[in-house]
């Protein structure tokens, strides 16, 4: 990565003092910044190959989980439809494609999984479909029966297809650097370190260069700044510190003529309350965010799915559940379970339902161990080698098996299957005595149901760092979705195959 306030090794980039440098090259490259540099721009040209490449396999990914669903709709209604199945898959998949296209589903977003929206989007294509059948083609009608069942079943092939192709693009990303964009940041120092954080989690852009503000002026360098960003050859470009660009306008018009994308970035990265709108009030930019969750109806649509999973769960796993409880008893002395006060909704105490993976006294060796403790912080403790951890508790624990007597907290309603983990009362005292004015936002963890599973788990595990447990946890309380519980679910399995830290 270049840092623009540096020298390039290549010669590419210059200090801000060589303005006569500068000027000398950009004299002898005028003409081909007079030239259209989408034309020439090799690498959003690849960039544009490559998501080509991927809405073409989305494409063929849903035509796929579509032709199957529709399939297997008919042979659970006995296959009997008339006419025959085959001979009406051309106008279900035009319609559907059709209705997934108009809702963006093909789009360069790379938020293509985005399971509310697919569900309504693939409810509306069937509606489509009855309508056609009932009005245009009464034939087609005989197919209502087919036509309901394939609903349910379109939605769960054509999602969960997606969602394992985002976690494939991911890994992609995340191993092949070519397949991410290069971007530049333009910002001051904290802000582009705070975009830098957040960028290097998504493995979805390769930082490029920056161009550091104290030691470039917008006002007066803009078009050098361009010509270092076209030479460049980036896709994007992430604005940092908005407040302190006055030519934002002329920033955007020139990006764009290069082909190259913009995006501002707030200076405080505050979150917004799920979905947002942009809206002109004459000539005034506004942003309207909708009402916060965990209120009214989503309250209950999240209590219903915890009840509905909770039940499931425990009727599947109940001869995993006897099996564990069974070599805990005849392996080391003490009871099957471990219950320990924990802080939930709104500061109140229950207790959690945990197998137990440490030795009888763990509490009170704890107290030595306190400067062991790795998480930076302190608010939390966690040991990596804890020495009061039993053999087949570090098993349970790398499988986070010892989490799902947990599944009784949620059908009690102490607790959901995702949400924030609950604190215990060592670190929740901590976590008041250490919180201050910079980070009230953690006291959002307090106003929900805590949870077994949460985005710190699939997103920061490996992190042992207090400050990022509580970032995530508002991450989550501000963009909450069932769609996101659902996710959440997912990829915590994923994360737990393939031991990524420890819930």
């Amino acid at each position: 990565m270049n840092d623009f306030k540096e020298p390039d090794p290549n010669g590419i980039f210059w200090q801000t003092k060589d303005i006569g440098a500068v000027n000398l090259a950009l004299d002898i490259s005028k003409a081909n910044l007079s030239l259209d540099i989408r034309a020439s721009n090799l690498s959003l040209r690849w960039r544009t190959l490559i998501i080509g490449v991927q809405l073409i396999t989305l494409i063929v990914l849903d035509i796929s989980m579509l032709f199957t669903s529709w399939i297997l709709a008919d042979l659970l209604n006995g296959a009997k439809s008339e006419p025959n199945i085959y001979s009406s898959m051309l106008p279900i998949l035009a319609v559907n494609l059709g209705i997934l296209t108009v809702s963006g589903f093909y789009g360069a977003d790379e938020k293509l999984n985005r399971f509310a929206k697919l569900f309504r989007s693939l409810t509306v294509a069937q509606i489509v479909l009855l309508t056609i059948a009932f009005f245009y083609k009464p034939k087609l009608w005989a197919l209502h029966s087919v036509i309901f069942t394939a609903w349910p079943l379109n939605f769960v092939f054509i999602g969960g297809a997606r969602f394992l192709f985002c976690i494939s693009m991911m890994q992609i990303r995340k191993r092949i650097p070519l397949f991410q964009q290069s971007i530049a940041l333009i910002g001051h120092q904290v802000d582009i370190e705070r975009v830098r954080k957040l960028l290097h989690r998504s493995q979805q852009f390769k930082i490029d260069s920056v161009i550091d503000l104290a030691t470039w002026d917008m006002q007066s360098q803009l078009e050098q700044i361009l010509h270092q960003v076209r030479l460049r050859k980036v896709s994007e470009v992430f604005v940092c510190s908005p407040n302190s660009i006055d030519n934002q306008i002329i920033l955007f018009w020139n990006l764009k003529a290069s082909g190259i994308h913009l995006r501002i970035v707030p200076t405080e990265l505050q979150l917004p309350q799920r979905a947002s709108e942009t809206k002109m009030i004459e000539e005034i930019h506004t942003t309207r965010f909708n009402s916060l969750p965990f209120v009214g109806i989503n309250f209950w649509l999240k209590r219903a799915f915890d009840l509905t999973a909770s039940f499931m769960a425990l009727a599947l796993l109940s001869p995993l559940l006897l099996l564990i409880a069974m070599v805990i008893k005849f392996s080391s002395p003490g009871p099957i379970f471990y219950r320990q006060y924990r802080v939930g909704l709104k500061g109140n105490r229950f207790q959690v339902w945990k197998f137990r993976t440490m030795v009888k006294n763990a509490s009170e060796q704890q107290k030595q161990l306190e400067a062991q403790n790795e998480v930076q912080g302190g608010v939390l403790f966690k040991i990596k080698n804890d020495p009061r951890i039993t053999k087949v508790g570090k098993f349970l624990r790398d499988y986070s098996l010892d989490e799902l007597p947990q599944l009784i907290n949620v059908i009690q309603g102490q607790m959901s299957i995702v949400g924030p983990r609950p604190l215990a009362i060592r670190d929740y005292e901590l976590s008041m005595q250490e919180s201050d004015l910079s980070d009230r936002n953690r006291f959002l963890r307090y106003e929900v149901l805590p949870g077994i599973t949460g985005l710190w788990q699939v997103k920061g595990r490996k992190n042992i760092n207090s400050g990022e447990i509580f970032y995530w946890d508002t991450i989550y309380i501000l963009q909450w979705s069932l769609a996101l519980d659902i996710k959440i679910v997912f990829e915590t399995i994923k994360v737990v195959l393939f031991k990524e830290g420890a819930c």
